[in-house]
């Protein structure tokens, strides 16, 4: 992709949660900015390439290093779902709630809080 070359927004009824107040807000208007830069500026590889390479030094690394590479990937995956949770079904809440406790279990077991 040449360096002036942007892609568009997604289609979509509304970028933020009609009739959103307090935290939800704040967090959907602070995550504006960052969410147009990695979705339009950055290339498309390198938010999932990053995401795995870390998630993979977690899987690989069975110390608290591997416990550190997974933090960036909980905040990341996190940041999503509270920010797609009130457009989700039941379905999607569930994944989400599964992926972040898998996650978080990963990370506490490198740390060892839990015994692998």
């Amino acid at each position: 992709m040449a360096p002036d070359s942007k892609r568009p927004l997604p289609e979509g009824e509304q970028f933020f949660t009609p009739g959103a107040t307090g935290l939800r807000k704040a967090v959907e208007q602070r995550s504006a900015v960052p969410m147009t830069y990695l979705f339009t500026q950055v290339p498309r590889w390198t938010a999932p390439t990053v995401l795995v390479v870390l998630l993979l030094a977690g899987f690989a690394v069975a110390n608290p290093l591997g416990g550190v590479a997974v933090l960036p990937v909980i905040v990341f995956i996190g940041w999503l779902a509270y920010l797609s949770w009130p457009s989700l079904g039941i379905g999607g809440k569930v994944m989400r709630v599964a992926m972040l406790t898998f996650l978080v279990l990963l990370a506490a077991t490198r740390f060892g809080f839990i015994a692998p």
